[in-house]
């Protein structure tokens, strides 16, 4: 009967998978929307390292972050690699998720103060993070 269980995980990871897959093949970003994304990602690793190791930051918050250097330097992912624009869309859109998650609670100060880039940079930051972290 073990069997069964495993047809049943099974079945479920597939379902799942394709519908993680559906869902970012319809949401897609466009190649521009795409292109100014990755030029922020040596910004945004550099943020998200900074505000992991602030001890001010709620150990929740900062879990949130390790978690998600770990899968991004992690050679496994949902969605391979490989498969073209949604290999790397399922990164952004976990970071993104992430992002909007520590943002909001770390507040707008204290990403101010550990940005490193340009404020162009940040800016758009809080576009892909869809509004304004709280103060």
């Amino acid at each position: 009967m073990w069997w069964h269980l495993l047809i049943g995980v099974t079945c479920v990871l597939a379902v799942s998978w394709g519908l993680l897959v559906g869902g970012l093949w319809i949401a897609k970003p466009d190649k521009a929307g795409l292109r100014a994304s990755l030029r922020l990602l040596p910004d945004v690793v550099r943020l998200l390292s900074r505000l992991a190791r602030d001890r001010s930051l709620p150990l929740r918050v900062r879990a949130w972050l390790w978690v998600l250097l770990a899968y991004l330097a992690s050679p496994i992912d949902v969605i391979p690699d490989f498969v073209p624009v949604l290999g790397y869309a399922d990164d952004v859109v976990l970071v993104v998720i992430a992002l909007r998650f520590v943002i909001r609670r770390a507040g707008r100060e204290r990403v101010l103060r550990h940005w490193p880039g340009t404020p162009d940079g940040l800016a758009a930051l809080e576009r892909l993070t869809r509004g304004d972290p709280r103060p």
